[in-house]
């Protein structure tokens, strides 16, 4: 009741019904750790790592790769730093020529209007910011002046280019335009052609294409070789293929991208009732593509572990021509309906051919013996009898 209303979400009253009054409500699902979120980010900790002086031989890299408080700080600190370092510079040329003096004479100064550590310092920002003086301004009295001037003209530059960059980077990170590519939340397990396929349903939000865009599946569990020697995240590539075949794809609609479960795919003895939280299965999706408006390399990625792929399920349609053109309903990007599938592996299904004629005779009779019922049920309104005629 609560759910039809909008209070709470119908997702969360399912979860509560569905829960086993017996079991403690405290305890959590165990299940097995991402290798990659269902937002694309890894869930890998590094941990001891000693050559932390590899970082600072990539700065730029670095400070794109901090956090945005971090680098707002490392932005204001650089600043602050270089006019506080040149204002110390400024006022130690000062006093070393005399300029501080109380009683001013008619010695020519290195920089005019400089008598504290203060001035000195507005004098910094005036030189490595505006270039335009006011009441103070270098004279050709000191040589030395001059080259400082330079130097911090430079320093600033180069101060400027990088944090800029910096924030330009950050702003402009590849990741900001996989936002709105979007996978669908559940896989689904269903028969294309005769064939078990494993199928997931992508989509672009944004009218501004990937250009270029390929997509890449693989398969993380963990293994163990003949030697003994454990592989806790073994990758096996697998290929997807869409509507043309192969792993290019022109992403201006949502599409259903599908592998075929044969004989050299890793899930070829993947069996329904192996679906659940606790089997050590994980199935990464990459899609990777140039961004048409900036030509920036973009990569977006996800995940989906056991308990997240349906079996016996297909994605409805979503794709409808309205006025001439065609329109996406993103309403139901995600939703299934339930299909005919045999409830078996794809080996088991290859060496029993039978199991699929079984399902197709069986889904081909459902329909017509409802039909004969209802012919059966089905009454006459009004009968007409021989007397009448006569």
């Amino acid at each position: 009741m609560l759910s039809r209303k909008g209070i709470i979400p119908e997702e969360y009253v399912l979860t509560r019904l569905a829960e086993d009054p017996a079991e403690p409500r405290y305890r959590a699902r165990e299940r097995r750790a991402r290798f990659v979120s269902k937002k694309g980010n890894c869930n890998v900790a590094h941990k001891n790592i000693r050559e932390q002086g590899r970082f600072l031989q990539d700065v730029f890299t670095t400070l794109v790769d901090l956090k945005w408080p971090h680098t707002l700080l490392i932005f204001t600190m650089s600043f602050l730093c270089s006019w506080l370092l040149f204002a110390m510079v400024w006022w130690l040329i000062a006093f070393a020529h005399g300029d501080l003096a109380t009683d001013e004479g008619t010695s020519v100064p290195c920089v005019t209007s400089i008598h504290s550590f203060s001035s000195a310092f507005l004098f910094s920002i005036e030189v490595q910011v505006t270039i335009g003086f006011g009441g103070r301004m270098v004279t050709e009295e000191c040589p030395l002046a001059i080259l400082i001037l330079i130097v911090q003209n430079i320093v600033g530059l180069m101060i400027n280019a990088i944090m800029l960059g910096c924030i330009f980077m950050k702003t402009a990170q590849a990741h900001r335009r996989a936002e709105t590519l979007i996978f669908s939340k559940h896989a689904v397990i269903t028969l294309r052609h005769g064939r078990l396929c494993f199928m997931l349903r992508v989509g672009d939000l944004r009218k501004s294409m990937i250009i270029s865009a390929t997509i890449h599946m693989q398969v993380v569990r963990k293994t163990t070789s003949p030697e003994g020697e454990v592989v806790p995240l073994h990758q096996v590539d697998i290929p997807m293929e869409n509507g043309v075949g192969g792993n290019s794809i022109f992403l201006v609609a949502p599409l259903i991208i599908y592998h075929v479960i044969d004989s050299n795919s890793p899930l070829y003895d993947l069996a329904p009732s192996d679906l659940h939280h606790h089997q050590d299965l994980e199935i990464i999706v990459i899609l990777e593509g140039v961004v048409e408006t900036t030509g920036i390399t973009t990569q977006a990625r996800t995940s989906y572990l056991a308990d997240e792929i349906l079996w016996g399920q297909r994605f409805v349609p979503i794709v409808a021509e309205e006025d001439g053109r065609y329109s996406v309903d993103y309403s139901k990007f995600g939703n299934t309906i339930k299909v005919p599938t045999p409830l078996c592996t794809a080996r088991q299904l290859d060496e029993d051919p039978s199991l699929l004629d079984a399902l197709t005779l069986a889904s081909s009779r459902g329909p017509l013996r409802k039909r004969s019922v209802a012919v059966a049920k089905a009454k006459p309104k009004f009968s007409i009898s021989p007397d009448s005629l006569s």
